[in-house]
């Protein structure tokens, strides 16, 4: 299908409505080149009712009916050629007709038995014709060699160019089909690739949005929850012990400040990830993907380390919670992933404990082993002569923490003890190999 009926289809109209022709002008050329070969049918018919004894009339309805089957070239090319063959009554007829075969998709091998049928067709008329012109001449006319010579000229040049030409407009023909097919193949692969990469980048930025929120969840959650139990101490202290009132809101105070500079750090670094990707059609990809890899990398450099855990359980002690930490096997430096999901994972279950079993004592361990790394928190139950402090719970905590832990390939546990506390427990591989 051309172009134009691609359009006209994708428009709803269709021009197959003229039996075996796709467009007006197609009908209007073969009709038109049907009118013409009738007429020079008829006309030659009428020398071929006199040679042949016949009524003129019948020579000139002969003709008519021969010169009007090329208008079903298109439909039947083979049907045109055998009545063009034997007759030889059109020159328009048989070089349309040769050229209308050779450029459709007819079998070679029948187009080449049809040439030579009508080269040998062309070939006796002509010698035939050229052979009682000469016998009129006389002694004067040319030898031998004139009549077999012409005749052969004759029935290349009217066989030869029309099937040749037809030839390459049909191998032309077949390759815009192919080009055509491949440049649509090709879009439709296009389109999919772009779905598939939409559908990639959303699930990029899905899991983006996931991570932020899991940093933002660890930096704000765990200092916010020690400030509000350091303000609830406070407030109980205040009237009968202004020394600890005060040295509990330093504490408040360095927590907060704290808490900020965390998430300044880590709103600088989604900063300098959205100054790279502000105009990405005018940024290459290589180059977007090397600053969030660095920017991702910056944030894991910045993150905290697994040697702070010990930091972090002092905070909670401070904050009145009985925390023992325990650490087994020989301390050592690990990959930076690997480390910061340590300490977040024991920084969460601490939290965790600050909102949900206040007052319960707390056992931290560490335990560095030949290819691994393990870390559990337990509490037992809660003490009830401890206030709650009332802390929100959004439910994630144990979701992101699961979510790291696997990401690195490690074995996640977490529920329930016999003694009615809870733990958490997991198991990172030394060499922080994702999943």
């Amino acid at each position: 299908m051309t172009a134009t009926g691609a359009d006209q289809e994708a428009t709803g109209s269709t021009t197959r409505g003229y039996w075996w022709w796709e467009r007006r002008r197609s009908v209007a050329l073969d009709v038109g080149l049907g009118l013409l070969s009738a007429l020079e049918c008829a006309l030659e018919g009428v020398e071929f009712a006199g040679d042949a004894g016949l009524p003129v009339p019948v020579g000139v309805l002969f003709g008519l009916l021969a010169g009007s089957v090329l208008v079903l070239r298109r439909r039947w090319p083979i049907a045109v050629v055998l009545v063009a063959t034997p007759a030889e009554m059109g020159f328009l007829m048989g070089l349309i007709g040769l050229y209308t075969l050779a450029a459709s998709d007819v079998p070679r091998r029948i187009t080449a038995v049809l040439t030579g049928m009508s080269f040998a067709g062309t070939f006796i008329v002509t010698y035939v014709r050229l052979r009682q012109s000469v016998a009129q001449q006389g002694d004067f006319g040319p030898g031998d060699w004139y009549v077999p010579l012409i005749s052969l000229f004759m029935s290349l040049g009217l066989t030869a160019p029309p099937v040749l030409f037809g030839l390459y407009i049909g191998a032309r023909r077949r390759l815009m089909e192919s080009l055509r097919e491949r440049a649509d193949s090709l879009e439709r692969e296009l389109s999919l690739l772009a779905d598939r990469a939409e559908e990639r980048a959303e699930w990029a930025r899905t899991e983006e949005r996931h991570r932020i929120a899991r940093e933002m969840h660890d930096v704000v959650a765990h200092r916010v929850s020690l400030m509000v139990v350091h303000a609830a101490a406070l407030q109980a202290v205040a009237p009968k012990d202004p020394a600890k009132a005060v040295r509990n809101a330093a504490l408040v105070g360095d927590m907060g400040r704290q808490a900020l500079t965390e998430l300044r750090e880590m709103l600088g670094v989604l900063r300098a990830g959205e100054s790279v990707t502000a105009r990405p059609a005018q940024v290459p990809l290589a180059s977007v993907g090397q600053a969030a890899a660095a920017a991702a990398a910056a944030a894991t450099e910045d993150g905290p380390r697994l040697h702070e855990v010990e930091t972090l359980v002092g905070e909670s002690r401070a904050a009145g919670m009985t925390v023992e930490l325990s650490v087994h096997g020989e301390a050592r430096t690990y990959p930076r992933e690997v480390e910061q999901t340590a300490y977040r994972v024991v920084q969460e279950a601490l939290t965790n404990v600050h909102k949900h079993a206040a007052g319960a004592k707390t056992w931290v361990r560490l335990a560095h082993r030949d290819a691994e790394v393990a870390m559990q928190v337990e509490n037992g139950p809660s003490d009830a002569a401890t206030a709650d402090a009332g802390l929100p719970s959004g439910g994630n905590g144990l979701v992101g923490m699961r979510e790291r832990v696997l990401g690195l390939g490690g074995v996640f546990v977490s529920g329930p003890t016999d003694a009615g506390g809870f733990r958490v427990s997991a198991v990172l591989p030394a060499q922080g190999e994702t999943a």
